[in-house]
């Protein structure tokens, strides 16, 4: 069961034309540049741009083809814009009821607590919108969304208006709907750190037709696509908890490249987490180094070398069946003598958790 989407669109100058299919559960991340058709596409979904052609199936419920329209009241969607939108005469509460009570308790896929719990608003409930941060403000907007107990949320742009601070504030928020919600989310971004930090799914965008389309973790350390050749290149590990180290406070990760060790507590042993690495935070060493306060070192082969601009290069690496990326001088790549299918090990200086 999938998500599948196809429509045709002129506006103008402009042209849409999509075609994909994405996962039932978790975050696809539609990302391209400005302009490249990622909000068109949205309102399209919502039923608020009508198509010249159109097929939207949830699952195998059909929302519109040639023979069927789903008018946009009709559509279950919840839709979270860059702001939040709130409606200033009412508290918290009172906005997070609006559209709850609307919903028969039949057809409540989600219950008021739960949504109150997820986005952390106990504390806020009685407040005004006026006195929220901008990022209290959004937690809002995805806890009313939520609350209308849609089978499709869709977000567009929901961090571009915040600041650095109230972003990071922000994201970790997201992570809890990748970890505990299980409907489908499509979420709108040009801002690759935020789409490698969420994104299960990733579909790429470009002057109104989809580049490339398929999981995140793969997608990330194409050469052939543009996500692997920016500064904030990174690549996304699977891996399942083995245990916990009290004497250290460190917890073993486990992939079939080998295992991880980081600073986290309170991870059950058997649980499914995602890992983050940033290219800039791997080198290579020819043999296993142990003077080193470097603790995740792993046998990896080099699979290609990119070069990027005059001064650095960028590898891809295969640890595993996964994949990581790793951006180095051009002159440490030449003094390893680096090359494709030669040995290694990588040296990760820094991981993250995601969920």
């Amino acid at each position: 069961m999938s998500l599948r989407i196809r429509y045709r669109l002129r506006r103008g100058a402009f042209r849409l034309d999509v075609a994909f299919e994405a996962p039932m559960r978790g975050i696809t991340a539609l990302f391209g540049p400005s302009g490249c058709g990622k909000t068109t596409l949205l309102r399209a979904i919502a039923g608020l741009e009508v198509a010249d052609d159109g097929y939207l199936a949830l699952g195998g419920e059909v929302w519109e083809d040639g023979a069927r329209y789903l008018p946009a009241h009709r559509r279950s969607v919840g839709y979270v814009f860059q702001e939040a939108s709130l409606f200033p005469h009412l508290d918290v509460r009172r906005n997070l009821l609006y559209g709850y009570r609307r919903i028969a308790p039949g057809r409540r896929r989600i219950d008021f607590e739960q949504a109150v719990s997820l986005m952390d608003l106990g504390d806020l409930l009685a407040r005004d919108p006026l006195q929220l941060s901008g990022g209290e403000r959004q937690r809002v907007a995805i806890a009313r969304a939520l609350l209308t107990s849609p089978a499709l949320l869709l977000m567009d742009e929901p961090l571009a208006a915040l600041d650095a601070g109230r972003k990071e504030e922000l994201l970790p928020f997201f992570e809890r709907l990748h970890e505990r919600l299980s409907l489908p989310v499509l979420y709108v971004s040009h801002a690759s750190d935020e789409v490698a930090r969420l994104a299960d799914h990733l579909v790429l965008m470009d002057a109104g037709r989809v580049s490339a389309s398929g999981p995140a973790r793969e997608l990330l350390t194409r050469f052939d696509l543009p996500l692997a050749h920016r500064q904030d290149a990174s690549s996304i590990i699977e891996a399942t908890v083995r245990g916990y180290d009290p004497e250290w406070r460190l917890a073993t990760l486990a992939f079939d490249g080998g295992s991880f060790v980081i600073c986290q507590e309170g991870l059950a042993p058997g649980r499914r987490v995602r890992l983050h690495i940033l290219a800039r935070d791997v080198s290579l060493t020819l043999r296993h180094q142990h003077d080193t306060s470097i603790l995740n070192i792993l046998p990896a082969r080099v699979e290609e070398v990119s070069e990027e601009g005059a001064a650095q290069v960028m590898v891809r690496l295969a640890v595993g069946e996964a994949r990581l990326l790793a951006r180095l001088t051009r002159k440490s790549a030449a003094r390893l003598a680096l090359q494709a299918g030669k040995p290694v090990f990588a040296q990760v200086k820094s991981v993250a958790l995601l969920g």
